[in-house]
C-alpha cells in the first residue's frame, strides 16, 4: 500500500449526505466508505455533482453528514481544525493584505510571533517561486499566482493533511502543468497526506498514488484504482505505456458514470 500502510490518516465510514432542494430531497452522497493512509496522495475524480466537494467539505469540516461520520486519527470530525490545510479552486485570499501577509495569516493565527510567521511565509512563498511578489497584493498576481499563495497559505500552517478541490481547474495548461509539477516536488519533501479533486484524469494519475473513482450520484466510490508509476513523476511520464493504460481504464469508468448523469 502506497502511504504508510499501518496508519489510517483519514476514515470515511458510511457518510450519507441528503440535502433539502427546492424540488425535493437530494441524495448527494450514499454510503462512501474509505480508507487514506497517513502521508497518501489520493486523487478523487468523477462526474459533474457527483458529490466530491460535499465529501472533501464534509472531512474539512465545514459541512455534516447527514448520516455516518469521517474521522482524523481516530478522532470524529465536527469542525474545522488546522490539522487540515483547504485549498479550493477560487483563491479565497485577503485582498487587502500582501503575499506575505497572506502566507503570514495562519501562523500567525496559531501564535507564532511575526518574525516567526514571516520566516515561516518566507519559506513556502520561495517553494511557489513567488519571492520577488512578497509586497503585491491578489489584484496584481494572475490567476496561478494567486493560486500559489492559496497553496503556500495552505502550508505556512504546517497541516498534517491537504485538501484540494480542483485548485489548478481554473488555469491554462501551462500553469496547470507546472503547478502540478511544483505540489508534486513540495509533496515529495514534505509528504502531507493529500485528497486531491480533479476532472482531469491525466492529473489524477501524474499526481496520485491512487485514484477513487465516484459514480454518478447519488455519489459513493466506485473503484479505486492503484498507480503503479514509481515518481518523481513528470510531463514525459504522461508518454508511457502504463500511463496511457492507466489512463484509459479510469477514463472509461468516468466516462460511463458521465453516461449516467445524462439518462
Amino acid at each position: 500500500m502506497a502511504g504508510n500502510a499501518e496508519r489510517v490518516k483519514l476514515k470515511i465510514d458510511g457518510v450519507k449526505k441528503i440535502y433539502n432542494g427546492r424540488t425535493g430531497k437530494v441524495i448527494a452522497l450514499n454510503g462512501v466508505n474509505l480508507d487514506i493512509h497517513e502521508n497518501e496522495f489520493v486523487c478523487v475524480v468523477g462526474p459533474s455533482g457527483c458529490g466530491k466537494s460535499t465529501l472533501l467539505n464534509i472531512i474539512a469540516g465545514l459541512d455534516t453528514p447527514t448520516e455516518g461520520a469521517a474521522y482524523i486519527d481516530g478522532k470524529r470530525i465536527t469542525t474545522t481544525g488546522v490539522e487540515r490545510g483547504v485549498v479550493f479552486q477560487q483563491y479565497a485570499l485577503f485582498p487587502w493584505m500582501t503575499v506575505l501577509k497572506n502566507v503570514m495569516f495562519g501562523p500567525r493565527l496559531q501564535g507564532k510571533s511575526p518574525e516567526e510567521a514571516k520566516e515561516i511565509a518566507m519559506k513556502y512563498i520561495k517553494v511557489v517561486q513567488l519571492e520577488e511578489f512578497v509586497n503585491h497584493y491578489p489584484k496584481e498576481l494572475s490567476g496561478g499566482m494567486k493560486q500559489r499563495v492559496a497553496i503556500a497559505r495552505a502550508y505556512a500552517v504546517n497541516p498534517e493533511v491537504l485538501l484540494m478541490d480542483e485548485p489548478f481547474g481554473a488555469l491554462d495548461a501551462q500553469t496547470r502543468t507546472q503547478l502540478q509539477q511544483e505540489l508534486l516536488n513540495t509533496w515529495e519533501k514534505e509528504r502531507k497526506t493529500c485528497f486531491f479533486i480533479t476532472h482531469d484524469v491525466d492529473e489524477a494519475i501524474i499526481l496520485a498514488q491512487r485514484v477513487v473513482i465516484m459514480s454518478a450520484r447519488p455519489g459513493r466510490v466506485k473503484d479505486i484504482v492503484e498507480i503503479d508509476i514509481p515518481y518523481p513523476r513528470t510531463q514525459e511520464t504522461k508518454m508511457s505505456e502504463r500511463f496511457i493504460e492507466l489512463k484509459n481504464k479510469i477514463w472509461s469508468e468516468v466516462y460511463q458514470e458521465y453516461l449516467e448523469v445524462r439518462k
